[in-house]
């Protein structure tokens, strides 16, 4: 006999397993979440910050995998937040970075309540707890003036840079003209272009500064006044005030805004907290899966060489693949490049000729070369800023006769072996990302010993009885010493008592939030926060009775 279940049967069972999971109440079952994953794995942190009532306002969480990779590739971080992920209404944030492959890695997420100073400043600080104190050396966030103000006051030894793309949003919206203006002036380069450049192409300073200052005569009052306020903020993001910082090619929250963007994709704005912490798990360990799958394509293969020389070798089998094919461009680069020797030793001027057939150069950078420390240093800064050396500095150690790239030249994070050593949690103990998979990897190790000890011994009857007794004195003194191990841990720790935790699991409240509808107007940016509005008079009218 066959037996099948209706549509309304599956609909009762999800109900049911959705009404377990909500056994405690949202906030009660998010407490049960948080503590079955570490009792999974003790190196998962979570942090929550109650208002006066003792209602959970803010949420912060980062597990083992988070806080290895932080601890390896938290040099560049992103910061944004996004709204409909969830029933409350809650803006959610995720901290984000690149691996070693160039690859999203997530550093933590939270859950707050508002978008407010006292949010965000309780919520970096317990982002730095977690990840025992260390700072970025770069963050970028939006414009959001809460978000900037904390960010300096918190991250105090990182470099806060603002999202490009935010705004050149915002010039699109403040400098656009009209469709007449636009028309008259078609001949004219537009304005836009003209900011464009001074974000991305100005290098120097005083060029920079010229640029903005004829942008400014350009426009009208109402344009100039916003450039006059970006341009208080321009070492956030002018290419010139940005040389050496590092970004690792990083300039926007793009990262933070795509894991976003995939994680609404499978989420629906009307889910409970234990569903969204689920699906945001998921989403999670869809991008490691991404990167065990480039980890296994590195392991398995080699990148192609284009031409075999000494240096090249040597970084295909350092740099992960991505990050070679960057290296190995620079380097067919420096093959095009020529060189002039100025007045100081060791000092070039090196410009790389286009490959466009009419020999013309790119713009002359200056290198110096010290071949005693086998250093070559570019006033592009292009190493300084992505970590990987340019066709200038590479041209120059090559005329320095250095033929392999020197060790202060190879940053680890973007090596195959960027994962190696121990990272330990803010309570000193060291971080298995998978207990399970250690634990069978031990296990893996000493079933393998144990099996070639046997074959050995299984030879003669006087080595097996040998084995036999060594087995039966070891299994008596393991027995011992997990029974010693279990005493000491049921004394020194409390027996947790389960009617006291299922009370307070029960007794737990989210800060309740009123859903305000979407408005249509426009959210105004920390920049528009600085100007100074005047306010409209109304016109008088007069009514005829």
């Amino acid at each position: 006999m066959n037996l099948s279940y209706t549509c309304r049967d599956q609909k009762n069972y999800l109900q049911g397993r959705r009404q377990r999971e909500l056994a405690y109440g949202q906030a009660g079952s998010m407490l049960k979440y948080f503590q079955d994953k570490i009792s999974e794995n003790p190196s998962f942190h979570y942090a929550l910050q109650l208002d006066c009532e003792e209602h959970i306002s803010n949420i912060f969480w980062a597990d083992a995998k988070m806080i290895i990779d932080y601890a390896h590739f938290g040099d560049v971080v992103t910061f944004d937040t996004t709204f409909g992920t969830n029933k409350e209404y809650r803006p959610f944030g995720v901290f984000v970075g690149f691996n070693q492959f160039r690859e999203t890695v997530i550093f933590g997420a939270a859950l707050m309540f508002d978008e407010t100073c006292a949010s965000f400043t309780w919520l970096f600080k317990a982002f730095l707890a977690a990840h025992n104190g260390k700072h970025p050396r770069t963050i970028f966030t939006d414009q959001d003036f809460a978000m900037g103000k904390v960010v300096r006051e918190v991250f105090i030894e990182s470099w806060h840079g603002l999202c490009t793309f935010y705004t050149m949003q915002n010039a699109a919206k403040h400098l656009s003209d009209s469709k007449k203006d636009d028309d008259k002036d078609k001949k004219k380069p537009h304005i836009l272009t003209e900011f464009s450049a001074c974000m991305y192409d100005i290098e120097d300073k005083i060029a920079f500064d010229e640029a903005f200052d004829i942008m400014i005569n350009k426009v009208d009052k109402k344009k100039a006044s916003w450039l006059q306020n970006i341009y208080k903020f321009k070492e956030q993001w002018a290419e010139c005030y940005m040389r050496d910082v590092l970004t690792l090619g990083m300039r926007s929250t793009q990262l933070s805004e795509s894991f976003n963007s995939d994680l609404k994709d499978h989420l629906k704005s009307d889910l409970d907290i234990i569903r969204f912490l689920k699906h945001f798990e998921r989403a999670v360990q869809t991008k490691r899966n991404k990167e065990l799958d480039e980890e296994f394509e590195a392991r398995k293969k080699l990148p192609r060489i284009r031409m075999n020389t000494p240096m090249l070798v040597q970084a295909s089998k350092i740099y992960t693949h991505p990050i070679f094919e960057a290296f190995q461009t620079e380097y067919e680069r420096s093959m095009a490049a020529c060189a002039r020797p100025l007045s100081g030793n060791d000092t070039y001027a090196v410009a790389i000729v286009r490959a466009n057939g009419d020999l013309s150069s790119e713009q002359e950078r200056i290198v110096v070369g010290d071949p005693l420390e086998q250093a070559s240093s570019c006033s592009c800064y292009q190493f300084t800023r992505t970590g990987v050396l340019c066709s200038h500095a590479l041209k120059v150690l090559d005329l320095m006769n250095i033929k392999l790239l020197p060790a202060h030249y190879v940053l680890k994070r973007w090596t195959r072996e960027a994962r190696e050593g121990n990272i330990h949690d803010s309570k000193g103990r060291r971080i298995i990302e998978n207990p399970k998979l250690d634990a069978m990897i031990r296990y893996r190790f000493l079933s393998q010993k144990s099996l070639n000890l046997a074959y050995e011994a299984a030879r003669s009857t006087e080595y097996s009885l040998l084995m036999d007794d060594a087995l039966e004195l070891f299994g008596k003194q393991l027995k011992d010493k997990i029974c010693t191990s279990t005493n000491i841990l049921s004394e020194s720790a409390p027996q947790p008592d389960v009617h006291q935790d299922e009370a307070l699991l029960s007794a737990a409240r989210l800060k309740k939030k009123e859903v305000q509808p979407r408005s249509s107007k426009r959210h105004r940016s920390w920049l528009d926060k600085t100007r100074k509005y005047k306010k409209k008079v109304p016109n008088k009218t007069t009514v005829c009775c």
